[in-house]
């Protein structure tokens, strides 16, 4: 008999295991740590929005929905998106409701994808992006962003990446791990590039509710989809969901929104592996999308506080530091301690019980950076940066 590892498909053994996971398998079973790692919300979904779950289960709605998702879900969505992002979707057929957004990219890319065809995408980025472009039998084409351009994705590096074989341009703006916004010149470049060359554009917006000005880091920040932009509506995916500017995220929850031929595609793929999401999800979103701005606008207040608290205290200690304008992450740069993300991050965990990601965990372009969320409980951080300045303090 073969090993069972010459059975595994060559492009999944291919695959490395996540950077964020195998670094947190070190944190398990310690309850001394201080965890700024995994990018989830510390706050629980709003009571209303869990009230509509309960109520839900209360009335025995407990059965599978259309494959495309509840109708009513789908008009609140297409509301929701046209006074969020300022693009009209028919809810009828241009809205898919999925498992999260993790499945509205898997089967985008599988939807899309020949083999061989290439996807551009930026890093630092979510490390499920190069893995989910393998798997769909593409192949990955990474641009490093850089601090120095505030880790926005340049429009001319993405032409010089473009090829015959280039088949779609990856976006996430606002961005794990960096919390960069893409400036309105460069989108509109980079928009350009997808007409000229006939591109499609997969947009993972999940973050972008969570924006912070650059003026005192509170009032919300500017975020523009390329989907609203002129002739780009008709060639882009544009992705989002509930898990973070709701704090639904066990309610895998996402959906995608695009022109009907594309989601007619992606929906044969989702019918056949999830069939549909979870109907007291779906109540609950229509209830998160209808009345829940308020509570986002309060947890969206909160993390801009952290987000200060952070970019204050990094600047006291002398680690420079990318503000934000985005998402829940800071993203500061360790260079000058001579030690590499794995090793800096290593070492805080072993000496300081602070857990922070590695930059390399979001590609090659991370290195010389660790990723540290403040979606954390603000006495916690106050606690962790109070070690982290210990921590290099003894390394200066």
């Amino acid at each position: 008999m073969k090993p069972l590892e010459d059975r595994i498909a060559k492009q999944v053994a291919s695959i490395p295991r996540s950077g964020i996971r195998d670094f947190f398998e070190l944190v398990q079973g310690r309850d001394d740590v201080i965890s700024l790692g995994v990018g989830e919300p510390d706050f629980s979904a709003p009571w209303h929005i869990r009230e509509a779950a309960i109520f839900a289960l209360e009335k025995g709605q407990t059965s599978y929905t259309s494959n495309l998702g509840l109708p009513s879900l789908r008009e609140s969505i297409s509301k929701y998106v046209e006074k969020q992002f300022h693009v009209d979707y028919d809810p009828a057929s241009e809205v898919l409701v999925t498992v999260g957004v993790s499945e509205a990219l898997d089967i985008a890319c599988r939807a899309l994808l020949d083999p061989g065809d290439e996807v551009i995408y930026h890093e630092p980025c979510y490390v499920s992006y190069s893995p989910s472009i393998v798997m769909a039998y593409g192949k990955a084409v990474s641009i490093q962003t850089r601090l120095e351009d505030k880790f926005a994705l340049l429009a001319k590096d993405v032409e010089a990446a473009i090829t015959d074989n280039t088949k779609i341009i990856l976006l996430n703006f606002p961005t794990n791990p960096t919390g960069a916004i893409e400036p309105l010149d460069e989108l509109e470049k980079i928009a350009q590039l997808a007409i000229k060359h006939d591109l499609i554009v997969i947009s993972d917006e999940i973050y972008s509710e969570l924006t912070y000005s650059g003026n005192n880091g509170i009032d919300p920040g500017e975020h523009t989809s390329i989907a609203s932009l002129p002739g780009m509506k008709e060639r882009t995916i544009l992705l989002h969901g509930f898990s973070k500017a709701y704090a639904m995220t066990g309610f895998r929850l996402g959906y995608s929104c695009a022109p009907h031929v594309l989601t007619e595609a992606m929906m044969k793929i989702h019918q056949y592996s999830m069939l549909c999401a979870p109907i007291m999800s779906q109540l609950a979103a229509v209830e998160a999308l209808e009345n829940g701005d308020p509570e986002v606008e309060r947890m969206r207040r909160a993390y801009a506080e952290r987000r200060n608290l952070l970019l204050r205290r990094f600047k006291e200690m002398g680690m420079p530091c990318f503000a934000p304008g985005g998402a829940f992450y800071a993203f500061p740069d360790i260079r000058k301690f001579g030690l590499s993300s794995i090793e800096f991050a290593h070492r805080l965990l072993e000496e300081e019980s602070v857990a922070v990601v590695p930059g390399t965990a979001f590609g090659k372009a991370g290195e010389g950076c660790v990723r540290c969320c403040y979606a954390t409980a603000y006495d916690q951080l106050e606690i962790a940066l109070e070690k982290i300045g210990n921590f290099i303090g003894r390394l200066q």
